[in-house]
């Protein structure tokens, strides 16, 4: 294997964080921000790109790193190392309420695609870089972006996903249309594209967008019953206002008061 073999035990239900185990010089690449705790003689090194082991020299690191801005991530990423003499555990957190999902890409043919902001962390050695659909209609439309990120090799890799995950393996010809925030990762053999609901009435007044995610198996796609971005709207939508006593979702005026000021 080119990934470092890492153990890990996840802890929790609707918040949950996965503690990885390292043994001497085994190494765990997270995003920034993502670490919640580790034991004494546990080395956090900041690099440049994935921490992919076949990067070679300066100009490797640049080219992962650049990978990750195109995403729309940081330029950096940290690596956890066990540089003491036994095991060690550091563990990673989840960063709204969801479902942390082990993915091991040797049992997945060696890549997985998946939503940019859904990566957690994985093991040295796997890459993390971008994936361009082939067809410009999944990057105008597809409501995530026209780019999503792959990992890729032989490790094991830990994404995020919010509220419950439902795993679906595709029979060959089957198709299944999801909402494209609800999308979460798919292996490599599943075909993704873009559809248009059909219809404008449903489009305009349906509440569930203009356009629908379609995958067709053979394949394994993740699916998420809460994306961060609905949860966000809600929480902006019931949020109170600016303007006052008088104004809050609990009182009697207050669609009449949003109304009548324009709001």
């Amino acid at each position: 294997m080119n990934a470092h073999e890492i153990d890990y035990l996840l802890h929790g239900d609707d918040m949950q964080c996965v503690e990885i185990e390292l043994d001497p010089k085994e190494s765990v690449v997270a995003e920034a921000g993502g670490m919640m705790m580790m034991e004494d003689g546990i080395d956090m090194e900041t690099i440049f790109g994935d921490g992919d082991n076949n990067q070679k020299g300066f100009l490797g690191k640049l080219v992962g790193a650049g990978k990750r801005v195109i995403t729309g991530e940081s330029l950096f990423m940290t690596v956890f190392t066990n540089k003491g003499s036994g095991k060690k555990r550091v563990s990673f957190a989840a960063p709204y309420p969801g479902k942390i999902i082990p993915v091991d890409l040797s049992e997945l043919g060696g890549k997985v695609i998946c939503q940019k902001d859904s990566f957690l962390c994985a093991a040295k050695g796997v890459s993390i870089g971008i994936d361009f659909q082939r067809k410009l209609g999944t990057g105008f439309f597809g409501g995530e972006g026209f780019i999503m990120q792959k990992l890729e090799g032989d490790g094991l890799a830990f994404l995020h996903a919010g509220g419950t995950i439902i795993r679906r393996d595709l029979q060959p010809g089957e198709k299944l249309r999801i909402d494209t925030g609800c999308l979460v990762a798919l292996t490599k053999d599943v075909d993704y594209n873009i559809e248009f609901v059909g219809k404008v009435k449903t489009a305009f007044f349906g509440g569930e967008g203009l356009f629908f995610a379609t995958v067709q198996g053979p394949g394994t796609v993740w699916i998420q019953t809460l994306p961060f971005s609905r949860l966000a709207d809600r929480v902006i939508a019931s949020a109170p206002s600016s303007g006052g006593e008088g104004r809050g979702e609990g009182s009697l005026l207050g669609g009449l008061g949003r109304l009548l000021d324009g709001d």
